[in-house]
This record gives C-alpha cells, sequence and structure tokens, in this order.
C-alpha cells in the first residue's frame, strides 16, 4: 500500500512547501508513489492517519502548540521540513526584540498575550523523528530524506560544512573578500547555493555536529575571529540556547 504522507505549515512563509511543489515532474513521480492526505497549498486535510508528516514553520501561540500535538497524535513519523520547524528560523529574531515593540512594527499597536508567542522549534512541544534544514529546503535533499522514510531507512544529514561544498564547487571564499561567512560552522547539505550566488553563509541550516573542533576553529582564528564571535551571527536564522 502507498504511504500517506500530509504537509503541514505553522508559522512560517510555506517557502519549503513551495520548493516541494516546484519539484515539478519530479513531483508528479513522487504522488505515483505516495497518497497525499493534507497538502494545504493544493487539497484539503482528510483528518485521517498518516504514515509520514512534514511539518514547516516554529510554533508561536498556544493553539499551534495544539495543533502540533495533533498532527504528532495522528502520524507515525513526524519531520520539522525547514529551518523554522527545525530551529525557529528568521522568526528567531523575535527573541531579541521586546514583545510591544515587536507587536508595534507588526500592528502598528499594542497586542494583548503576545509575551506567549515567541516562536520555537517544533521539537520543544512533540518529538520529531527526522530533520530537514534550510531556507527554503533543498528540493534535491528532500526528495532523498522521503526515499529513504519510505524504505524505512534513518535519513542522515551531513555532518560537515558548507566550507567542503565550497571547496567542491571551486567558489572563492568570502573571508578572504573581507566577509564574514557562517560557512565553517554550518552543516552542508545545501550545495553552498548562496556563496555560489555571490552572497555569504548566513547559517540557516543550523551547526555542525561539533562546531568548536578543527579545523573549523583554525579557519575562523586565521580571520580573526573566535567561535563565540561566528556564534552570535547564528541568531539570524537560531533559537538562542537558553531560549530552547
Amino acid at each position: 500500500m502507498k504511504k500517506r504522507i500530509g504537509f503541514f505549515d505553522f508559522t512560517g512563509c510555506e517557502g519549503c512547501q513551495l520548493t516541494v511543489l516546484n519539484l515539478e515532474e519530479q513531483w508528479l513521480e513522487l504522488i505515483e508513489l505516495v497518497e497525499v492526505a493534507a497538502f494545504r497549498e493544493i487539497l484539503a486535510d482528510t483528518g485521517e492517519a498518516l504514515d509520514i508528516a512534514f511539518v514547516e514553520g516554529s510554533v508561536g501561540h498556544p493553539q499551534e502548540v495544539r495543533r502540533l500535538e495533533e498532527t504528532r497524535s495522528r502520524c507515525e513519523v513526524l519531520v520539522a521540513l525547514g529551518s523554522c520547524a527545525d530551529n525557529a528560523g528568521i522568526n528567531a529574531l523575535s527573541h531579541f526584540c521586546e514583545p510591544q515593540r515587536l507587536a508595534y512594527s507588526a500592528y502598528g499597536r499594542e497586542v494583548e498575550g503576545i509575551e506567549k508567542t515567541l516562536p520555537r522549534p517544533l521539537s520543544c512541544f512533540v518529538k520529531v523523528d527526522a530533520r530537514l534544514p534550510g531556507c527554503p529546503v533543498d528540493g534535491e535533499e528532500f526528495l532523498q530524506l522521503l526515499q529513504a522514510l519510505l524504505v524505512g531507512r534513518t535519513p542522515e544529514l551531513p555532518t560537515y560544512s558548507v566550507c567542503v561544498e565550497c571547496k567542491l564547487g571551486e567558489y572563492p571564499c568570502t573571508f578572504d573578500q573581507g566577509t564574514v561567512c557562517l560557512g565553517p560552522v554550518t552543516r552542508a547539505g545545501c550545495h553552498a547555493l548562496c556563496i555560489a550566488g555571490g552572497d555569504r553563509c548566513r547559517g540557516c541550516r543550523g551547526l555542525v555536529d561539533n562546531p568548536r573542533s578543527h579545523p573549523y576553529r583554525q579557519i575562523l582564528e586565521e580571520h580573526g575571529l573566535t567561535v563565540e564571535d561566528i556564534l552570535s551571527e547564528f541568531r539570524i536564522f537560531n533559537l538562542p540556547p537558553e531560549k530552547s
């Protein structure tokens, strides 16, 4: 029987789901292998039990906690889809802003209860069986993860840094151009897409498993940075440790 899968979104932009839809022909081949039972972008939720639930977005409100718990209760495997679901994502920036100042910037007025809406990753509330970081996720990596789940294999994320992918792509080092880059301590898997496009790595995929290990620390020290300096820039996409 086909595996039943569903896609769910919380506080986020739904860009990761759009990435899945943009697989186009690969998506058409995909739906021949699975039964899509929930996907707000294209069909209504049937409310039935699922084999795999892909959940995008961070959890920013008590009502979302309850909805996430309900989603967890109806699926065998829950996947955190994208940076917001995995580590709070861009939404994590709200942890560095006074709640009512955030309310004024968004709504132009005070908002009752906004103190309770600071976003958290899914793992703060439910068990997460697999993760797929990225802002947005990489379509090919999504297909690889789904294939692993369909055959009963545990998906594995790269354990090396984005610097490795830069070297493989023969891209110039952004440090050599005087720009701080998070590549030395960011988990690979994105094919160094931002560097290839002329930008720098901003850490959307989260930390490698041991960011203090050699040679990552050596790269930072050679350019006058400590590990603490570079980790401070991770606040763009990552929830502060004391808040997790």
